[in-house]
């Protein structure tokens, strides 16, 4: 089993960036480039969690996300073909006096098979890596989207006045 984690500095609040966490839209791999749109299936959605089957490249998880606690969005490894146990990944927030947020995150891969456990390996030593892009990856396209929101905002405010 590994476990993995992670921390960003963003200048997204808690709220966005669990906005964009919980899009389960089509284009969510733009924010999550490992969930692609040909995996992604919502089995159930209620006002603070979601059941959800993502993934990308061979590799698929059916999560349980919670978002009841504004300052932490868990998410439950309820079915994978690799991931099982403890697997999931538990995003905390922090609000900064600045005005940024800081993020936290626990990874945790707990593989259920030979590749799962090959994986898990592997991420827990020279793969951390790649978590750690797709993570500041995903921190980038949330900000972006921000400041693109705002900025039509602020558009569409001038032009109304």
């Amino acid at each position: 089993m590994s476990t993995i984690h992670l921390h960003r500095t963003t200048t997204a609040t808690p709220e966005q960036y669990v906005t964009g966490l919980t899009d389960f839209g089509p284009g969510r791999t733009k924010l999550f480039g490992n969930s692609a749109d040909a995996y992604l299936k919502v089995h159930h959605r209620g006002g603070s969690y979601a059941d959800v089957t993502e993934g990308s490249g061979g590799i698929w998880e059916r999560l349980h996300y919670d978002w009841t606690d504004s300052n932490r969005v868990v998410l439950t490894t309820i079915d994978s073909n690799v991931w099982g146990g403890a697997s999931g990944h538990t995003y905390t927030f922090t609000r900064q006096p600045n005005g940024t947020t800081d993020i936290d995150v626990v990874v945790i891969r707990d593989g259920k098979n030979l590749t799962g456990r090959l994986l898990g390996f592997v991420l827990g030593t020279i793969g951390r890596r790649v978590l750690e892009k797709a993570f500041e990856n995903s921190v980038k396209a949330i900000e972006a989207r921000n400041n693109k929101a705002e900025r039509l905002n602020a558009s569409n405010s001038s032009l109304a006045a």
